[in-house]
């Protein structure tokens, strides 16, 4: 982010949301990382930014965080480990609708994909026949790791979704 002109910082408090521009959700453990937002009390403050138009992206386990059974701010339901367990992760280009410049590098790491949305809801690029990629007004999410193969166009996107990437 820093790369594109953002300036990034860690999201740890209700405190910590505030002023941003763009929030990532990034990859790690879902289970740790919904434990985590319990433990600090942070569901509701990322709803109200996510509801007052604050682009926010999801990425791997970030947008398992964002369906309908954790923050329930995405109308996706995802399937965890989708692709197989940690032996199964694989490297592959996909093409995402919205990005420019070709396919992106995208890099499965026990990788979730959607199994059901609502009709709000724009698939962006899909591996399998499944949704690998989606976008509902403000919130982008993908079940891939874009930061792992150095690829920023995603994140530029993301940033675009308040006006403030540059091209």
């Amino acid at each position: 982010m820093r790369g594109l002109g953002a300036q990034a910082r860690e999201v740890r408090s209700a405190e910590d949301l505030e002023d941003l521009d763009a929030l990532i959700i990034p990859g790690g453990e879902s289970t740790v990382m919904t434990l985590g937002i319990q433990r600090d009390g942070l569901a509701d403050p990322l709803r109200q930014l996510a509801r007052r138009g604050t682009p926010v992206l999801g990425t791997c386990a970030g947008m398992i965080m964002l369906d309908r059974e954790h923050l329930g701010l995405l109308d996706i339901t995802t399937e965890r480990n989708a692709f197989g367990r940690q032996l199964r992760s694989f490297e592959c280009d996909v093409e995402l609708a919205g990005i420019t410049g070709g396919p992106l590098h995208a890099v499965f790491i026990r990788a979730p994909w959607v199994s059901g949305c609502g009709e709000e809801v724009d698939v962006l690029a899909t591996l399998d026949d499944h949704p690998v990629a989606v976008r509902q007004g403000n919130l982008v999410a993908v079940a891939f790791h874009p930061e792992l193969a150095g690829e920023s166009r995603l994140h530029r996107f993301a940033l675009g979704l308040n006006g403030d990437a540059a091209d």
